[in-house]
């Protein structure tokens, strides 16, 4: 297996600026040739962990790559900018994160029709905003070709910017302000930009999530089925934010609750394998 971390600011400049520096591990099994598999093409997994935009969490990066590795992904996590870094530094990081995928397809033999995009949190909110806005004029000032995702995994994820629902940290540090005026929220506000074009998405949280409200969930679901878009929604009754892979490798405390949550991956397996 091929283990590497490359700093994005090292093949798109610009990235660098004001101190950024997102990278991307990429985890890229051999394909083997005793078998006839030097040429087989893999999906592709780009992994965008939570952490309010203050910070990207360890549990939802390493262990949902080394997870999704044996089902056959190349995985890709990006460790993207966060607070001081404000919109559009991580979207347009997601962006270059595709474009070296395409760029390197054949020598990371990458199925280019089967790229998916995972968030946590408001990694989920990156994830879903990506997914609806990888054509917006900030993202294309930078990538005028900028690439679309073939499919969303929303874990939990932060979607909208109603202040009833929210979780206002995600936004205070993507905006860098308190207040967001009527267009940022929409702007940000990821139900809000579903179109048609938007990837087919799956999505999971728990009923009793303290942190992100359920109904950011919903409130993205229900923008998908508006339009027509195919998706799957698993709501668990209980549990809290954050259990990333339910398990004892992400969750101090394995209760029958958490290990009861722990479905959504068997459950996103089988929604692979009709998606892709």
């Amino acid at each position: 297996m091929i283990c590497e971390r490359i700093e994005l600011k090292n093949n798109f400049d610009f990235l660098g600026n004001n101190g950024k520096n997102p990278t991307l591990d990429i985890y890229l099994p051999y394909n083997m040739v005793e078998m006839n598999r030097q040429n087989k093409k893999r999906p592709c997994l780009v992994v965008l962990p939570g952490g309010g935009y203050g910070g990207c969490s360890e549990r939802e990066a390493e262990p949902i790559a080394l997870h999704f590795l044996p089902e056959g992904f190349n995985v890709f996590v990006l460790t993207y900018s966060v607070a001081p870094h404000r919109f559009p530094s991580q979207i347009t990081e997601v962006a270059a994160a595709m474009e070296l995928i395409y760029a390197n397809a054949e020598k990371w033999n990458c199925d280019t029709n089967k790229i998916a995009v995972m968030g946590f949190s408001a990694g989920g909110h990156l994830a879903a905003h990506y997914s609806t806005m990888y054509d917006c004029k900030e993202v294309r000032e930078a990538f005028p070709n900028s690439k679309r995702p073939d499919a969303s995994v929303l874990c939990y994820p932060v979607i909208t910017s109603d202040f009833t629902t929210t979780h206002q940290g995600s936004f205070i540090n993507l905006s860098g302000h308190e207040t967001l005026t009527p267009e940022e929220a929409e702007y940000y506000s990821c139900e809000k930009q579903v179109k048609a074009t938007t990837p087919p998405a799956f999505l999971w949280h728990t009923a009793e999530d303290g942190c992100v409200p359920v109904v950011n969930s919903i409130l993205y679901a229900k923008a998908l089925a508006e339009h027509k878009i195919p998706f799957e929604l698993h709501i668990y009754p209980y549990g809290g934010h954050g259990l990333s892979t339910s398990d004892k490798h992400t969750v101090d405390d394995v209760t029958d609750i958490v290990k009861y949550n722990s479905q959504w991956l068997d459950s996103l397996k089988k929604w692979f394998s009709i998606i892709f």
